[in-house]
């Protein structure tokens, strides 16, 4: 073999093998970034307001063993359509649940019976071993899904008449035209301060791996929600809702191999009346914005992919104050039990 070609076989052999090398650093510079072996665990920024969570979790940030803050929540004339229902005498909560609806809805609406306790003289969903002097029956007006209607209030009218039968009682209904009345007032109200807000949160060069959106996340106190791809920062108090959450696409989540999963974006959400002022939601959630797209090279965008700046922040945060005032105001702060059945 003559030096020519001697020489054009080793050009050859290294313009391969730059061609191999620049493939794989190629590779290695677009591959999703991966989370880190632990270190001792950082303080985090995040969860001082938030209870110490448990591995294994009902839903969202519910640990095991722990009751939510209200089975079934006491009915109201704010927010309820509520019906006395007389007794001709004393009632046991046994017979009381073996008549009881099938289903706890009139339509899209909740529907509660609950009864006075003869011993403790407070109103409750009826419990086996107990007494009862007098029972309600009631439907909420308005949700998410709208105020109650006409045929929603038939349903609850019936549905009570027919426990209220069952149990020797004689109900007594309010005029379904107020009630719905009542009702596109309350929806009208919550349509217009309703706040959810979301900020989203996209790879500024590369993509990252599930494994390190959560390992990131895991640092500012989020822990794994109830679906994949979800992770929540839980309230200060067990049961209640999430101050925030934290998602991105479930597909990654679930893929076979999750390392390879790439992961280009992923949201924070804030459901504002469900979530108790004095959890500072809105702050917090600046700070894991603001944190996160330090930590994975991020940029933060509004809904609509707009990039924020966070002086728009501020003039967020302080009609969130307003917000917070309104809610008070009219009996319905947000994070109370009136307020998450309002708007839910």
């Amino acid at each position: 073999m003559s030096s020519l070609q001697i020489g054009l076989a080793v050009a050859g052999g290294l313009v391969l093998a730059g061609v191999v090398a620049h493939g794989a650093w190629m590779a290695r510079r677009n591959a999703p970034r991966q989370a880190t072996p632990e270190q001792p665990p950082r303080e985090p920024t995040l969860d001082k307001f938030a209870t110490e969570p448990s591995p294994l979790l009902v839903g969202d940030a519910v640990p095991l063993g722990i009751p939510s803050m209200d089975k079934q929540p006491p009915l109201d004339a704010l927010l309820d359509a509520v019906a006395p229902i007389v007794l001709e005498t004393v009632v046991s909560g046994d017979a009381a649940l073996l008549v009881m609806p099938t289903t706890h809805r009139a339509g899209s609406k909740p529907f509660f019976v609950e009864g006075l306790n003869q011993t403790t003289h407070e109103w409750e969903a009826p419990v086996t071993g107990q007494r009862y002097s007098v029972f309600q029956a009631g439907v909420q007006l308005a949700n998410r899904t709208g105020p109650l209607n006409e045929i929603e209030y038939s349903e609850f009218v019936v549905k009570a008449q027919t426990f209220a039968d069952a149990v020797n009682g004689t109900a007594q209904f309010p005029e379904m035209l107020d009630e719905v009345a009542r009702a596109r007032e309350l929806d009208q109200f919550a349509s217009e301060h309703d706040a959810q807000l979301s900020f989203t949160l996209h790879a500024h060069t590369v993509a990252w791996s599930p494994g390190y959106v959560q390992q990131n996340a895991a640092h500012l106190g989020f822990v794994a929600g109830a679906m994949p791809g979800r992770m929540v920062l839980p309230a200060s108090v067990a049961g209640m809702p999430p101050v925030l959450t934290l998602g991105f696409d479930p597909q990654a989540a679930l893929a076979e191999d999750p390392a390879q999963a790439a992961v280009r974006e992923l949201t924070l959400a804030l459901d504002v009346a469900q979530v108790a002022r004095s959890e500072r939601a809105f702050v917090r959630m600046r700070e894991a914005a603001r944190d996160l797209a330090k930590a994975m090279d991020g940029v933060v965008t509004d809904d609509k992919g707009q990039p924020l700046a966070w002086d728009d922040m501020d003039v967020i945060g302080y009609e969130l104050e307003t917000l917070y005032d309104t809610l008070d105001g009219r009996d319905l702060s947000a994070g109370s039990a009136l307020a998450r059945r309002l708007f839910s």
